[in-house]
């Protein structure tokens, strides 16, 4: 049965020009000894991949020259080919919740490119120090916020396939390794202590309300060693924020995955 493509089909313009095709096929990754594709998504251990499968196309020797992966995002895309004959294919998956976390404490709170990009999407009329997690998470709820940064981007944007031989829980990430290893060979090789994107090592930030504090406060304490748990970060108000900015890939992550490891349900 011929691997059907999810957003081919949506409309009958030139494939080369139906954007949504095009955005996920360039986030499709070629795993050429095993002639697998990977599908790329930011904030889902996507540095661990990257770094993998560098070193498995033999483009790197180890993860010592892992920042090699920053400058080749798109060295292994595949082609429209490569897709329908691959003879293996998967994705990772994150909590919604987890990972819009993920990102606003690494990208905003660090005040990394991507926060900046955000104040221009407000015209300039807010402060980098403005965005709170509270107000990141309710200007979710435009679409042209959700979609204009891949970091935050919904994790449906990025699925060229309409189903995978494999989905893999970010949170049950030991799952992923065996099974890699087992069904393509592939050697994951944990690019986190590399990148310092994780929240590994850090003690539970106790102050109230945490995502009402601005950035520069959160960086402080950060600095200190302090990072505030999920559970904290989240109300009532903002989980409703999520559920409905994030319907689809909330969705997706209970039917291929499950509820246990989803913040909430």
């Amino acid at each position: 049965m011929p691997r059907i493509f999810r957003y081919s089909h949506q409309n009958y313009c030139t494939l080369r020009v139906n954007k949504q095709h095009s955005f996920a096929q360039q986030f499709a990754l070629n795993i050429y000894p095993s002639d697998a594709i990977y599908t790329f998504i930011p904030k889902n251990a996507c540095s661990t991949l990257r770094t993998s499968l560098a070193i498995a196309n033999g483009c790197i020797r180890d993860s010592s020259d892992f920042n090699w992966i920053h400058q080749n995002n798109n060295t292994f895309s595949a082609s429209l080919s490569e897709l329908a004959k691959a003879k293996y294919t998967f994705v990772i998956l994150r909590c919604p919740f987890a990972r819009l976390l993920s990102v606003y404490l690494d990208k905003i709170v660090n005040r990394n490119n991507p926060a900046w990009g955000y104040v221009d999407l407000h015209r300039r009329k807010i402060d980098v120090n403005d965005i709170t997690f509270e107000f990141f998470v309710k200007s979710m709820s435009k679409d042209a916020v959700r979609n204009a940064d891949i970091h935050w981007m919904p994790q449906t944007n990025f699925l060229v396939y309409e189903d995978y031989d494999d989905y893999f829980a970010l949170e049950d990430f030991a799952t992923a390794e065996a099974v890699l290893k087992e069904k393509i060979g592939l050697e994951l090789v944990d690019a986190r202590p590399l990148t310092q994107h994780g929240s590994d090592g850090y003690h539970k930030l106790s102050r109230r309300k945490p995502y009402a504090r601005s950035p520069l406060e959160l960086l402080e304490y950060k600095s200190q060693g302090f990072l505030p748990s999920i559970k904290a970060m989240y109300n009532e108000e903002l989980v409703a924020c999520v559920k409905k900015a994030y319907k689809a890939d909330i969705a997706l992550y209970k039917k291929k995955i499950g509820t246990d490891t989803l913040f909430a349900v």
